[in-house]
């Protein structure tokens, strides 16, 4: 059927770029209700060109976004929505991927590099980043992998970005003459496409947000600003900066923070954790940075807007979460969907006893532990398919509860209440068993875009758009469903204490050496604002 001329007015309309892991999608929502009103979502191919590397193609993460955009406004077309009362566009993305580029011709130097940067022992291949990492960690005084964390709030980790820039720097012989010639532009995902989608080599604005740039190990997040003596230590060298100008219709924020507002976390103790590929606890501390003494980053959470006060969080990452289904699927079959393990481990209701430490690529938050390595320990002749699938269920849930242990000795204010968001929530036992082992309601919105809905709350807020309030008293409610515990704490505190012994049985499993580079050259890239 052909669409009405007519339009229908709804008002302001804010849209959001979400690109993750995974997938990148464009998102339009009623400025006024918080209503998703269209969307479209196209699947990023990643690639794995040796064990343990992550990369994704930053042409083919552009020409989703293009797709994305297009097709949500063919669909608000068709629904005979005006798109020209779309007023901003925020863009949340995958943090710490790091990209380089020629700023002359535009052209990506190597594939974007992921968060999971591991090359195995077995595949007579040293830890190329992690020998970085242990470079970097050797220059300290006490060889202290926290020594830089008063300025950046984290340790001195591959997770990062620094060292992935510091490896492409190294490696790619690309990067290391387009950095010579003052050629190379350094960013995260979101930098990448605003800059191609503002003009890209015919003047674009190279920029980044707060959130990002604080997940860089070059910003110091009490001055909001790059630090120099973060980029010498980790780049041996110096940094130059663009002059651009300030794009006021294009807001980004890192997902995670992203997903912070969207819950509208917005005020000291309230807390969300996102179940994707991996976890990602976050906890408002208002406008004082709390340094961590348990294993946690401290992070820029948000600043909306120019003359705002940025606004931080402890936050703790866990690297295997959704990954463990993917898992349990492509290695091991025990499933054919990703929504068979729920019934799987319904069917059984207990692990027996079977514990499960997916520390695949080691452990992050809170024991940033390199050498850890998987195990499943607690068989028996007994434990079937049933059981492991629901040891896996409870591994995410336990390395939730560790990260909200280590949020309360630092905060001193246990949390009463988690909010949950992320693909792996539409799991109701899943969500059901971090109630009971967390001891504490677990609260899920009905509406699961989340971040993005915070990525456009922050477009359609920011100056010289105002079409989106963030006034607490013009906060839609969200509906929610929440999950309250149903054991008992002492058999909650019983199956957390077995984890925690089943995780220091995986600690040390993998040694490697550090690798010597004579490199002093000195090193010249561009920066974002």
């Amino acid at each position: 059927m052909a669409a009405s001329s007519e339009r229908i007015v709804l008002g302001p309309l804010v849209a959001a770029v979400d690109q993750g892991t995974s997938s990148t999608r464009f998102l339009v929502f009623n400025a006024k209700t918080a209503e998703l009103l269209s969307h479209h979502q196209v699947e990023i191919k990643q690639s794995f060109p040796k064990e343990g590397w992550v990369e994704e193609d930053p042409k083919e993460i552009l020409q989703s976004v293009y797709e994305c955009m297009d097709r949500t406004c063919e669909k608000l077309t068709q629904l005979n929505i005006d798109i020209s009362n779309i007023k901003a566009i925020g863009v949340t993305n995958q943090r710490e991927t790091t990209l380089v580029w020629d700023k002359e011709t535009g052209e990506p130097l190597y594939n974007a590099i992921g968060m999971c940067l591991r090359v195995s022992e077995f595949g007579a291949l040293l830890l190329v980043t992690q020998s970085t990492v242990e470079r970097l960690i050797n220059k300290t005084p006490g060889r202290n992998k926290n020594h830089l964390k008063h300025k950046t709030g984290l340790p001195i980790s591959t997770y990062f970005s620094a060292v992935k820039l510091r490896w492409l720097m190294d490696n790619v012989p690309e990067v290391h003459k387009a950095v010579l010639s003052h050629r190379a532009m350094f960013g995260t995902v979101d930098s990448w496409i605003i800059w191609c989608l503002t003009g890209g080599k015919k003047g674009g604005v190279h920029c980044t947000d707060v959130t990002n740039a604080s997940r860089t190990m070059l910003f110091n997040i009490h001055t909001l600003a790059w630090d120099p003596d973060l980029c010498n230590c980790l780049l041996y060298g110096c940094l130059q900066k663009d002059e651009v100008s300030t794009v006021w219709i294009l807001q980004c924020l890192g997902d995670q923070s992203a997903a912070l507002v969207g819950q509208m976390c917005f005020q000291d103790g309230q807390a969300k954790n996102t179940y994707g590929t991996g976890c990602f606890l976050l906890r408002n501390t208002g406008t004082k940075p709390v340094m961590s003494d348990h294993g946690l980053l401290t992070t820029v959470a948000y600043k909306l807007g120019r003359d705002k006060p940025a606004f931080y969080a402890l936050e703790g990452s866990v690297a295997i979460a959704g990954a463990v289904v993917r898992w349990l699927k492509d290695n091991l079959g025990i499933i054919h969907a990703d929504t068979d393990l729920e019934k799987l481990a319904a069917a059984v209701g207990t692990s027996y006893g079977c514990y499960f430490v997916p520390a695949f690529s080691g452990l992050y938050a809170p024991y940033w532990e390199p050498s850890a390595r998987g195990i499943i320990c607690g068989l028996t002749q007994f434990t079937n398919r049933s059981h492991l699938a629901f040891a896996a269920l409870e591994a995410v849930c336990f390395q939730v509860r560790e990260l909200m242990d280590a949020m309360n000795q630092d905060s001193g204010i246990p949390l009463s209440q988690l909010q949950v968001d992320g693909g792996m929530t539409s799991n109701r036992l899943l969500m059901q068993l971090q109630a009971d082992i967390l001891c504490i309601p677990v609260v899920k919105p009905s509406m699961p875009e989340t971040t993005a809905l915070g990525a456009a709350m922050a477009a359609g807020a920011a100056e010289g758009v105002s079409v989106w309030s963030l006034s607490p008293e013009d906060l839609t409610e969200v509906t929610s469903e929440k999950f309250d515990p149903q054991i008992n704490p002492e058999e909650s505190e019983f199956r957390y204490a077995r984890w925690k012994k089943a995780v220091q049985k995986s600690m040390n499993w993998e040694t490697t050496e550090p690798l010597s580079n004579g490199s002093g050259q000195y090193w010249f890239f561009y920066m974002s604002h």
